[in-house]
């Protein structure tokens, strides 16, 4: 048993691994060197290791208000409670900013599958989102047919009415050799690190040239894909037309992990569709052997989606501490993650564990005292998931374009994302930015006891981020862990609280306070690169 400490004991004990930094830093402030504020960043680590709330804002944010699909009503209450915990702690105006039109919501209110012959088994499965459910119970066989020609849609019509059907073929299910999780080795930070200056952003159409072998398979890989969409949309008008009851779709991962996505336009306008039905590929393959035999399998389904067509707009969560420098204090330094997730799971480790990470660095700097000189913004946004739509939105409305920056667009100074699940920050995607090295380095010392050293040039894409890279404006996304982020969590129905892991959600806090901090109160504006390297949004 360790003995009991004093809570000013406990303080001494965090900060016993950045002590030995102290007189670095200041040396390397008085050197010219990028400043380390030392006596800021103990108050930091204090805050973050010591009292942190990030658990149970993860809780929260999952347990009780997930999963949160843009434009559901469980999203607008996570909003509202994320406001409510920002008044609290004394943020200045918290507000829920609408960015424009979404689309109409949609929410799974039931889900029921079982086969009940030849032998009974609950179904693990998950409606696709913006389908429609069944209209209460259906009974029926289940159909597995190949609609592929001409002459398959004509075999088909007529007959599939009211049926329950299954139109893919079975895929590979391979065993599991390696770890589901895995943390950056250092080799992989040193690559990662070596990697060279990423290529010019291309600045419009490709010079005209004779084309290539490989420009020719190309196209004809194209052409093959569209031919195959094309087939794929006349199916599922077909399906529609001939009154399916539901089609079942085997599902991506294996292990009873279920992936869900988009299933229909979420565009009003829309005729509703069939229900599609996405199940666990283990269950997937014992029905479709079944019915291959010529075994008649049965299934009860039972499905009911809402949707909310009454507020077609989405919004992004917004608050600040104010800078406290007459001559900064209208500069801004932002912080933020997506806050909307996809639906089997509770969005957890994508993406509550950025929102509630980023949000846990705005509390830590409150709590502790510290005064920034720029006025630090945090931005939790919606609809990333069908496109980053939330963030572009933003950036466009508040700070123009590439071309033409408003005022405020160019008083940001830079732009700090996370959202690669619940992984330790391990470093940062430079995005192509040469200085931002040196600064990332010295920020990153303090935390060099917790494995944060790796500062890449390499760009990074897929998240709110790019808004910001797109205009020209600094934006970053930090390397993490990968943890169990694309072997398990990522868009899936294991997507919850349990996954996320409380160490890691402490640290990140730490390092995103410190490094919001630092770069409220740099002497100048945070450099910003090359237009040639940067591409447009």
């Amino acid at each position: 048993m360790r003995p009991h400490l004093s809570a000013a004991a406990r303080r001494r004990a965090a900060l016993l691994p950045v002590l030995p930094l102290l007189l670095a830093g200041r040396l390397a402030f008085a050197q010219g060197a990028e400043p380390v504020d030392m006596t800021a960043i103990s108050k930091i680590r204090a805050e973050a290791f010591e009292h942190s709330q990030v658990m149970t804002m993860m809780s929260w944010l999952t347990d009780v208000h997930g999963p949160r699909l843009t434009g559901s009503p469980i999203t607008r209450r996570a909003a509202d409670y994320t406001v409510q915990q920002m008044q609290s702690w004394g943020l200045s105006n918290p507000r829920i900013e609408p960015w424009g039109t979404f689309g109409r919501g949609w929410v799974n209110e039931k889900f029921y599958a079982q086969v009940t012959s030849p032998v009974p088994f609950a179904v693990i499965g998950y409606p696709q989102a913006w389908t429609p459910g069944t209209n209460g119970l259906v009974k029926s066989a289940i159909v597995y047919v190949r609609i592929d020609s001409d002459a398959d849609f004509e075999k088909y019509r007529g007959k599939l009415a009211g049926k329950v059907v299954m139109l893919a073929p079975m895929r590979e299910v391979a065993p599991r050799f390696e770890p589901l999780a895995a943390r950056r080795s250092e080799a992989d930070l040193a690559k990662l690190e070596a990697a060279p200056l990423p290529a010019p952003a291309a600045m419009g159409p490709r010079a005209s040239a004779p084309r290539t072998a490989a420009d020719s398979a190309a196209m004809r890989q194209q052409e093959a894909m569209r031919a195959t969409q094309a087939t794929a949309v006349r199916r599922m008008a077909f399906i529609a037309d001939e009154n399916v009851a539901a089609v079942i779709e085997p599902g991506r991962g294996d292990g009873g992990t279920v992936f869900t996505n988009n299933g229909q336009s979420r565009d009003p306008k829309t005729p509703y569709g069939t229900p599609l039905i996405v199940v666990a590929i283990e269950h997937y393959g014992r029905m479709l052997r079944t019915v291959e035999k010529g075994v008649p399998v049965e299934m009860e389904l039972d499905v009911r989606n809402r949707f909310y067509d009454d507020d077609l707009t989405s919004f992004n969560i917004i608050a600040e501490i104010p800078g406290t420098d007459p001559k900064l204090k209208d500069e801004v330094v932002m912080l933020g993650a997506h806050f909307d997730s996809w639906h089997a799971g509770t969005g957890a480790t994508d993406n509550a564990a950025g929102s509630a990470a980023m949000l846990e660095a705005m509390r830590v700097l409150k709590a502790s005292g510290l005064k920034p000189k720029r006025t630090i913004r945090i931005a939790l946004w919606t609809g990333e998931e069908q496109g980053l739509l939330g963030s572009r939105a933003y950036v466009r409305q508040q700070f123009g374009t590439r071309d033409s920056l408003t005022d405020a667009g160019k008083k940001v100074s830079v732009y700090f994302n996370l959202d690669n699940g619940t992984g330790a920050i391990r470093g940062v995607f430079q995005q192509g930015n040469t200085e931002a090295g040196p600064i990332f380095k010295a920020w990153m010392k303090p935390f060099d006891d917790k494995g944060v050293k790796a500062a890449t040039l390499s760009n990074t894409g897929g998240t709110d981020h790019l808004a910001f890279d797109g205009i020209g404006i600094p934006g970053f996304q930090f390397i993490q862990d990968e943890v169990e982020y694309g072997t398990r969590t990522h868009h899936s129905n294991m997507d919850t609280y349990e996954r996320v892991q409380d160490a890691d959600m402490k640290l990140n806090a730490a390092v995103i306070a410190s490094f919001v901090y630092h770069a409220a109160n740099r002497p100048a504006l945070f450099p910003r690169k090359p237009a040639a390297i940067a591409p447009r949004s």
